[in-house]
């Protein structure tokens, strides 16, 4: 007798068009599964409300990426922008799960590792990591408190909190870039003039109003995790029923901003790279339209949930994703201009 083969499961992937969201797309299908998209395009829109509540209702898993880039300078516009973008969105998909007559099984939703203090003595995992505070960490927060907002009986939910994403993505893409064109040294911390921009921001803003530094050296916390581990540890989570909550996406192999310059400069064949100061790197980034934040705060998310249930890594030291990273794209240099 022979059996009758399983449907394939609807999956639907909110912000797919970014490139965490393009691997889960090809990954999900790669299972079999039916996988439909919601964003500026997509099977529905985020201005077609009815078109993504048909969309979510009888859908097995629901994943939602959708936010502004954070890779911008934090202008007032680009701020509120970027709160905006993830809480409205958030907020849309929970009227759709809410009003599901067969709701997700399961509800993944992007967070962030920067939702944790800077932090240079130990790591922060799920139970422990002391919440920090100031604009980055507001926009986390506020992204959480929409997710976890309201009563879901039947839908499991999972905060993704996600350290930088190692891959063919624009935040790899410009430590290639930097390590290839010689500027590959550590970026270190020090005094530059005060500024309003990470203050914080929302319903509960936190922090200073004006911006602060720290006498790192060079060893503020790398946290990340290579793309194919995110992949694989949202595979892992939609089968485990028993986790909800935030869980830290990030490699237990946490690495230092100067050990990290130097593994970029060994990949890009690089072997010398000039460091940047504060002085030198907020004028950079101004030019660049980023933020030095983004390479001097001391990220260090400890993946507690995924180790204990037993995640197996396929990258847990930095040097040896980076190899895999550099084997499959050597960026050009103009790359650095295009993150």
């Amino acid at each position: 007798m022979t059996s009758t083969p399983a449907a394939p499961r609807r999956v639907v992937i909110a912000g797919a068009s970014g490139f965490v969201g393009q691997a889960l797309v090809a990954a999900f299908r790669e299972d079999g599964d039916e996988v439909a998209t919601v964003g500026r395009t997509g099977t529905a829109t985020w201005t077609d409300p009815a078109g993504i509540a048909r969309l979510v209702d009888g859908a097995d898993v629901l994943v939602n990426l959708a936010g502004r880039i954070v890779s911008c300078r934090y202008t007032d516009a680009n701020r509120d922008e970027i709160l905006r973008s993830r809480v409205d969105t958030t907020r849309a998909l929970h009227r759709a799960v809410q009003d599901a007559a067969h709701p997700p099984r399961v509800w993944m939703n992007a967070s962030t590792a920067t939702i944790y203090r800077h932090e240079t003595e130990s790591g922060n995992d799920e139970v422990d990591g002391v919440i920090g505070e100031g604009f980055s960490v507001d926009v986390a927060t506020s992204w959480e408190r929409a997710f976890f907002d309201g009563e879901l009986p039947t839908t499991r939910r999972v905060a993704l909190r996600m350290a930088i994403v190692l891959g063919d993505g624009p935040a790899t893409r410009m430590l290639l870039a930097l390590g290839r064109l010689g500027l590959g040294g550590p970026q270190i911390d020090s005094w530059w003039f005060p500024h309003r921009r990470y203050r914080g921001i929302g319903a509960r803003p936190s922090g200073p109003a004006w911006s602060s530094w720290h006498r790192t050296r060079g060893r503020q916390r790398f946290s990340w995790i290579h793309i194919d581990d995110v992949v694989a540890s949202v595979r892992f989570l939609r089968e485990r029923d028993v986790i909800a909550g935030p869980v830290n996406l990030s490699a237990p192999g946490v690495s230092d901003n100067r050990t990290l310059m130097h593994e970029v400069r060994r990949v890009a064949g690089m072997p010398v790279g000039l460091p940047a100061f504060r002085w030198m790197l907020d004028p950079a980034m101004a030019v660049l339209r980023n933020e030095p934040e983004l390479v001097l705060k001391s990220r260090w998310a400890v993946p507690g949930v995924l180790t204990r249930a037993g995640f197996a890594f396929a990258y847990d030291e930095l040097g040896p994703a980076l190899d895999a990273v550099a084997s499959q794209r050597r960026p050009r240099a103009r790359d650095l201009f295009s993150s």
